[in-house]
């Protein structure tokens, strides 16, 4: 064999050595990756998810599901897959168990959802949802969380709207699966909340751990425009969140 043959074939050689070696680092950055998303989200391979349904607001039919809130559901489900686990859809007032048993993502603001108004009445005790006053000129209700007001804002008040939206995930105790609440002001404001946990779960769990509880609110600009697409960091409330109020002086 000549010095030039030899020198190919110890190239073609160092080159396959090189991809081979580099295949396998992707594969064992992919694998860690996936580790950690279903740390985050409590969803082993295999493993069960439940999505709990709302109910549309305001809709004759009880049964009725917002197109957004579908979205939202959708995205959910997507992302359960992705982790290799299985999703259960299973309606707001049909749910009857407990938590820790299954990762658990539930869909909508407490009128809209019973299991989200638990949730927070139980785990979230500083979160609220209350009625605008008659000024306002629309039924959206304003998020509290704490002392901090969240108010929807109408399109003749700042251009095509703004709504808020809970991002909040409940963690009970070690080696028990989470409950993800997304309660938004409005469906586009669920869909974007969903959207937002998919893209932005690393990000999630380098600030608050992989099995902490937290809440953050985030901010919906100009639905009308841009649907769920632009979605914004508003705040952390998880202190004010997890705190209950004291009650008033009488």
């Amino acid at each position: 064999m000549t010095d030039g043959v030899l020198n190919v074939v110890l190239g073609v050689v160092a080159s396959a050595i090189s991809g081979v070696l580099g295949w396998l680092a992707q594969s064992v950055r992919r694998r860690r990756r996936l580790e950690r998303e279903r740390a985050f989200f409590g969803l082993p391979a295999a493993g069960e998810a439940l999505l709990v349904v709302n109910r549309q607001a305001g809709a004759p039919d009880r049964a009725s599901v917002a197109r957004d809130d579908v979205y939202a559901l959708m995205e959910l489900a997507a992302l359960v897959r992705g982790c290799g686990a299985q999703a259960t859809l299973t309606g707001h007032d049909e749910v009857r168990q407990g938590l820790g048993d299954k990762t658990e993502f539930c869909v909508g603001g407490p009128v809209s959802n019973k299991r989200t108004a638990a949730h927070l009445a139980s785990w979230l005790p500083g979160v609220s949802f209350v009625e605008p006053p008659p000024e306002a000129g629309h039924p959206v209700q304003t998020l509290l969380a704490g002392a901090r007001e969240f108010r929807f804002r109408t399109a003749a008040e700042e251009p095509g709207q703004r709504a808020y939206v809970l991002l909040a995930r409940i963690h009970l105790r070690a080696g028990s699966r989470p409950v993800f609440v997304i309660a938004g002001q409005t469906a586009v404001s669920n869909h974007a909340a969903a959207r937002y946990l998919a893209a932005h779960h690393r990000t999630l769990a380098r600030r608050h751990g992989r099995d902490g509880t937290f809440a953050v609110v985030l901010r919906l600009v100009n639905a009308r425009a841009y649907g769920p697409d632009v979605v914004e960091f508003e705040a952390d409330v998880t202190a004010a969140a997890t705190t209950r109020p004291q009650p008033a002086a009488v």
